[in-house]
């Protein structure tokens, strides 16, 4: 819930400026400053502060930030700008709204033929991502279940509004509310149960769709067939009374989810040091932004190295010390610095394991690291893994237990045509909403939502669980209560008494099933998870509201008013016959 803020502080002695930055991509925001400040990215040291949480938020430099820096090289003094509420609300970026036409086909068997989106997006007064999301959407709009056609046109309009910034999904929760929402009323259209349309359609392993995403994994039908049979045990209908009616909603995702090649580089480099005591260092690129990074590397290093996790700790935030990595985005950290990180243990086990296995008089094949011992497992005899790090330094070979590696994902660059593989690995889920409906205040209850997400593997449960939740709990704000009143320009709701956010009250049963899928190109199998969860959530409340009382929903968030107004129409249209 922190506010945007920026430290800076120059040194006329040595002409550098260091900034205490919550950024999301430390080395891109010293190269944009530097450019800015008109300096040299090496004069730049960004350190990057605790961030609670970022969700694209924190993925651009904005004009207070080099404001800082100048009047610290002006003045010679540190300087501090912190934004109150209602400048976070006034002076920073949202998420893009938008107007989208969509139009799709289907044929007599439920099969989709194509889709054409038409899409107006509010770019607002200046330009920051928020005008690069099409890059996301189209993705879903082409890709998101078997489509063999698809036509996509997105125009990004300059208002007098506040300008669009990047969000978590990055455009795809917009463009999946408005293909799922379609999806219904394709199967009404043709008189078929929404569920079957769904796994009908659903993606599947070795698939290369039509923009030329190619899903080594994949568990769309898997997690789509796992919500429809929990969230169908028990009948809905039956509760019903003439007052409150209930309904249920389907809805998927499709998200990048190992990275995304936008730049020249997606990789990310790790330096690994064990000292002679056996305590591990991780040096990584990658930064903590709250979505529990440093907890699962440790736990890789952990794991591979029999090493406990109170003797590993993790650096990742200061560029003058940390090796490149292109920031917090497209949910790539678990991936892209896990595998990182997983190549430098691999280095510093090829120092290790020939000098344990002479000393324990057997092959390397025969050695696992455990209990902060390598041990035989053919003689059951061990050494504790410490003695053999000062074996290695102070003897033959006389080296350090330092090993550095850069790991670049296999994605590929889009062509002119947008036509490429962009992520190395891709995220699929499922969700099942069941809602109560209040037909005389226009009330929403959200009673359960189901949630099956295909995670490549599980690596830290009680993490993997919070992000899922935490996901669909911002997926509840979007479908039903968040909305940012704006008139000539001017926000008229700049503060969390007027802005509704779900509180702890609101928030329904959430059933979460992994899916795993073990992902070749993942480390251990896993995929990005962190973006996921929040982009099905609405459509799939939305069209469980739709369901429940038979309104025609193509707008968020779905207000009381709006249902209101929705049932006023349905009553009207059946007066007039």
């Amino acid at each position: 819930m922190a506010t945007s803020n920026i430290t800076a502080d120059y040194s006329a002695i040595d002409k550098r400026l260091t900034l205490y930055s919550s950024t999301q991509v430390p080395f891109l925001y010293q190269r944009d400053m530097a450019h800015a400040l008109k300096m040299n990215p090496s004069d730049i040291r960004v350190v990057q502060v605790v961030i609670g949480g970022g969700f694209g938020s924190k993925l651009d430099m904005y004009p207070f930030e080099p404001i800082s820096a100048l009047l610290s090289m002006k003045t010679g003094r540190p300087v501090q700008i912190i934004f109150s509420r209602e400048e976070e609300f006034v002076a920073s970026p949202t998420s893009q709204p938008m107007v989208i036409d969509l139009t799709s086909g289907v044929d007599k068997d439920g099969r989709f033929t194509f889709r054409e989106a038409n899409i107006i997006k509010d770019n607002g007064a200046y330009t920051s991502w928020g005008a690069t999301t099409p890059f996301v959407m189209m993705q879903a709009f082409s890709s998101l279940y078997a489509c063999p056609a698809c036509k996509f046109d997105s125009t990004a309009v300059y208002t007098n509004n506040i300008y669009a910034g990047s969000f978590r999904g990055y455009g795809n929760p917009q463009a999946t509310f408005s293909i799922e929402r379609n999806i219904d009323l394709l199967a009404e259209e043709i008189g078929m149960d929404k569920a079957a349309i769904r796994l009908l359609n659903a993606n599947f392993q070795g698939e290369t769709t039509g923009q030329g995403l190619h899903y080594h994994s994949c568990g769309h039908k898997e997690a789509l067939k796992n919500v429809i049979e929990n969230s169908t045990v028990k009948s809905i209908k039956s509760d019903n009374t003439h007052r409150y009616k209930r309904g249920r909603g389907y809805a998927s995702m499709l998200h990048v989810g190992g990275g995304a090649k936008i730049y020249p580089t997606d990789g990310c480099g790790t330096t690994l040091k064990i000292d002679a005591y056996g305590y591990v260092t991780i040096i990584t690129g990658s930064s903590e932004i709250g979505q529990g990074s440093e907890t699962v590397l440790a736990m890789m290093a952990a794991e591979e190295l029999g090493i406990e996790l109170g003797r590993i700790k993790v650096i990742n935030t200061d560029t003058d010390i940390k090796p490149w990595d292109v920031g917090v985005h497209a949910s790539r950290t678990t991936f892209v610095a896990g595998n990182s990180l997983l190549g430098a243990i691999d280095k510093v086990k090829s120092k290790l394991s020939p000098k344990a296995a002479e000393m324990l008089k057997t092959d390397v094949d025969d050695l696992i690291y455990e209990d902060g011992l390598i041990k035989s497992q053919s003689s059951g005899e061990s050494i504790r893994i410490d003695k053999v790090i000062r074996t290695v330094h102070f003897r033959e070979p006389n080296e350090l237990c330092i090993e550095t590696y850069f790991y670049e994902p296999n994605s590929k660059f889009q062509d002119a045509n947008y036509i490429g593989d962009v992520s190395a690995s891709y995220a699929f889920a499922s969700q099942a909403v069941e809602v109560e409906v209040d037909t005389v205040t226009g009330n929403v209850e959200v009673l359960d939502i189901y949630v099956a997400q295909d995670v490549g593997k599980v690596l830290n449960p009680l993490g993997l669980a919070g992000q899922i939740e935490g996901g669909v709990v911002m997926g509840l704000g979007y479908a039903l209560t968040e909305e940012m009143i704006v008139e000539n320009g001017r926000i008229l709701n700049p503060n969390f008494h007027d802005y509704k956010l779900p509180t702890a009250s609101d928030i329904p049963n959430i059933h979460f099933y992994p899916i795993e899928t073990n992902d070749k190109e993942g480390p251990y199998g896993a995929k990005g998870v962190g973006e996921a969860p929040l982009i099905p959530t609405a459509p799939a409340i939305a069209n469980a509201i739709a369901d429940a009382i038979g309104i025609e929903i193509d707008s968020l968030p779905v207000t009381p008013e709006m249902v209101l107004r929705g049932l006023n129409k349905i009553s009207s249209s059946i007066e007039g016959e």
